[in-house]
Order: C-alpha cells, then structure tokens, then sequence
C-alpha cells in the first residue's frame, strides 16, 4: 500500500496504475471482485479522484477491470483470462493475454501515459457546467459542437489555399467508428488502396472486412521510400487513394524526408489519386515538422483522419474527420450514426485548443517521450543489441524491432506468454505476410521493474527460436 503523504517516483497515475495492477493480481479467483471505489481509493492513496479515474480508465481500456453502471469496478475472473482463446486469431490472443493478471504488457502504445491533460479537462468540465446549465444546452449535434470543430479547423488551415471551415469537421464517438463512415463515404468497398507498411492493425483490419483490395507500400530499412514502386503501382493499377501517415508513420516510427513528401504529392496529385492523411500520431513527432502533404495537395483530394486519444488519453476517445469536399455525405453519414457525445466534453476540449493549454502540454510529452526513448533504447542495447535491429523513432511511445538472425516469431510470442510478457508480433501490422522478423514494444513504463526482466526474456526468446 502506498503510505499517506508519500509520493512515489514517476507520474501519480503511473503509481496508481501499478498499485491496481498488484490488486487485481493478488485476487486470484474464478469469481468477479468487486475493486475498491474512486473515493476510497482516493483516500487510501491520497490522490486526486480523477486520477484513480484515469488510472481505472487505462485499466478497462486494456480490459483488465470493466464497470457496471451505479456498482462500480470488478476485476474480470482469472479463469476467463486465464482459459480464453489458447488458440485461434494471433490477434484475438494478443487481446486476451493482454487481459491476463500478472502480465507484462510490452505491446502497448499509450503515449499519454507519460502526462495527460485528464485533471484540466475535469476541471474545465466542472466550470462549463456551471457556464451552461442544463436547460440553456443546445440539443443534439450530431457532427460534434462547433466551438470543437471550429478550434480543429483553425488548427489544420495553414495558407489561404489549405484552409478549413467548422463545417468541414466532424466529429464521432470514436476512431473505429470515424473510419467505418470514410469508408462508405469514399465508395472503398471492392476498390484499390495503397497503404504505407507496416500499418495499424485496426485501419487493416477495417478495410480488409469490407472487401478492400490493399497493396501495402513498405519502408525501407533505412527509412526511406521505394518512389519507382509507388509509381509503377499508380500507373498500372486503379488505384482509389494512397493512405499515409501526416508527420511520423507508427508503428515503425519513420518520418518521410521532405524530398521524398514532395515526390510522393506530385505523384498523386499527378495521377489525380485520393490522400486520406492518418493524422493519430502527428503531433506526437520530436522533430520540427517539415510541410505536411496534406498542405502539398490539391485540397479538393485531401481527407484528413485522427482521434484525440493519443494526447489527452482515454477520456477522449473521440474520432475525427476534416475533409472540404465531401460534407453532404458525411453529414448524412454522421446523423444517420447519432453518435451520442458529451457535449461539455467536447467544448472543454475545445478551451484546451483555444487556450494554448494543448501546445504546452505537447511540448512537455514529446519531451518525456524523446527522454524515454533514449533510455529504452539503451537498455535495448543492453539485453538485445546483438539480436535486433531498429531505428530511433521519429516520434510516438513505440520501437519496431527487426530479427538480425532468423527466427520463429509465432515461437517467440508463445515464448514470452508463457513468462507473462505481451509482445506485438510484426505479422498483424500487414496483411500480405510481410514484417513476419519484427515486433513492436512500446515502452510508457520504462521504470517498472519488470522491465529489465522482459527484456532478458525476449533476448532468450530470440534466441531459443532462431532457425537455424
């Protein structure tokens, strides 16, 4: 238990975090547990109940905990964990080992684990309260308020050319829901789309589920752009839009050149092909941005995708769409969606925008970000430095590691769950077999003591699975 008044290293809901992940593991029952209440918790750890929420928020995320309604959190059953899905979808038991008590879980990309806006937020929320009684709220707004809408477009418009309204914003519930809807909207069923490789298996698994044709476009090893296959592929095939990351390309942490964003947005501008930009991780990158390539296309054939979560956390899921050509169909999509969104949420975010309160704290997380980067990557080079290799990522909370000798990466995975530690295998990042010698690691626990532990074992790992 931590002692009243006493602060531990790091980040309060770090702390918190961990000392949730020791309760639920000291649990060790078939049955559900009821957990501790925020207040309770609050008093017992003397923080803030809002970061407890934070902290209980992570841990349903990654499904270690769920809610019921006026009841409060349970701890799932061990053997629900414990039992699920031993084979199956490496996806599907990635989830599920992921869920398990007492596990390392290295697969993860949660870079506001690092510093979060949560606190603010809540406190914004409790002053817009007071602001906009109840009776005095406008109803339903089905693409989102405006104030939220019109601080994203201010925020997105960079010359009189590239620039956007409120009305070209619209705002879902969240980013699987946001993408479901630009997929009807851009007519991809059955069509032909380039997507940058690895990818996000979230956006792949979406397109594959309604009948996209995919043609993944991979970096090279040095982080550079195959100009000639992107070509010849717009040239020969009916390509319906390239998907590309805006600033760094997750998981692999590239950056494209500024050279390489010029070619690449005269190519399609030339072959009059769509640009959907994922915009998730792209202020997330430690470098100075060079000119992003929605701002090197023609507008008209730019739509533009992201989600708040990856800086301010879970408490803003939401998804977002900006796009100047396409808002009759998407206001169409939007309503026929009714996404149900707080709309005191959504202008407390907005005030984070208009205040500057959001450049400030992107400054100080990429900071701790570029930070933990740096150690992790030492002590990647003290566990595994011979066995892979990688690049400093550009920007985000993750590394990609590529096998030096070959192995057996599914008898890797099984290794590493067979000693409680979670790894994303490459594989799920393609859908064309590719990046079958690499895993991604995320690294927003850098001080934990398991650490130097999971990574000796991977370092085993790597080896006990290398074909010989």
């Amino acid at each position: 238990m931590m002692p009243r008044g006493a602060r531990q290293a790091g980040f309060a809901y770090q702390t918190v975090y961990r000392y949730m992940i020791n309760l639920i593991n000291e649990v060790g029952t078939d049955s559900r547990v009821k957990l501790p209440s925020l207040r309770q918790l609050s008093l017992r750890l003397n923080v803030s109940i809002s970061t407890i929420q934070y902290a209980y928020s992570l841990l349903e995320k990654e499904g270690r905990v769920y809610s019921v309604a006026k009841s409060g959190y349970y701890a799932w059953p061990l053997a629900l964990n414990a039992s699920a899905c031993p084979g199956g979808d490496l996806l599907e038991r990635l989830y599920v080992a992921s869920r398990r008590p007492g596990m390392v879980v290295l697969s993860g990309d949660e870079p506001t684990l690092l510093a979060s806006l949560d606190g603010t937020l809540l406190r914004l929320e409790r002053e817009l309260v007071r602001q906009y009684p109840r009776q005095t709220q406008p109803g339903s707004q089905p693409c989102g308020v405006w104030e939220l809408r019109a601080a994203l477009a201010a925020r997105y418009t960079s010359s009189p050319t590239h620039c956007w309204h409120a009305d070209d914003v619209y705002i879902g519930a969240d980013l699987h829901g946001v993408l479901d809807i630009l997929i009807d909207v851009l007519g991809l069923k059955g069509t032909t789309v380039v997507v940058e490789s690895p990818c996000d298996w979230l956006i792949l698994r979406l397109l594959q589920d309604a009948g996209v044709h995919i043609i993944e476009w991979g970096w090279a090893p040095d982080g550079s752009v195959d100009l000639s296959a992107l070509e010849r592929t717009l040239r020969e095939m009916p390509v319906r839009l390239v998907l590309l990351s805006s600033a760094v390309s997750q998981p692999s942490g590239v950056a494209m050149s500024a050279r390489d964003r010029m070619e690449v947005t005269h190519l399609l501008n030339l072959h009059g092909c769509w640009l959907l930009e994922n915009d998730t991780c792209g202020e997330l990158s430690f470098m100075s941005p060079h000119t992003l390539l929605r701002d090197l296309m023609n507008p008209e054939r730019v739509v533009v995708f992201s989600s708040f979560e990856k800086v301010l956390g879970p408490e803003a899921p939401y998804g977002y769409v900006v796009s100047r050509h396409l808002n009759n169909e998407l206001q169409r999509q939007f309503l026929l969606r009714s996404f149900r969104l707080s709309a005191i949420r959504q202008r407390a975010i907005a005030r984070l925008y208009h205040s500057g309160r959001i450049d400030r704290h992107l400054r100080a997380l990429r900071q701790l970000l570029q930070e933990q980067a740096t150690q992790m990557s030492q002590c990647l080079e003290r566990y595994v430095g011979a066995q892979v290799t990688y690049r400093m990522p550009a920007g985000g909370a993750t590394f990609w590691l590529g096998a030096v000798h070959e192995v057996d990466m599914h008898e890797v995975f099984q290794y590493l769950l067979a000693r409680q530690i979670v790894v994303a295998p490459g594989e799920l990042f393609s859908v064309s077999g590719l990046h079958g010698q690499h895993l991604r690691i995320g690294d927003p626990f850098l001080g934990q003591p398991d650490l130097e532990i999971a990574l000796a074992t991977l370092s085993e790992a790597l080896h006990q699975a290398q074909i010989v």
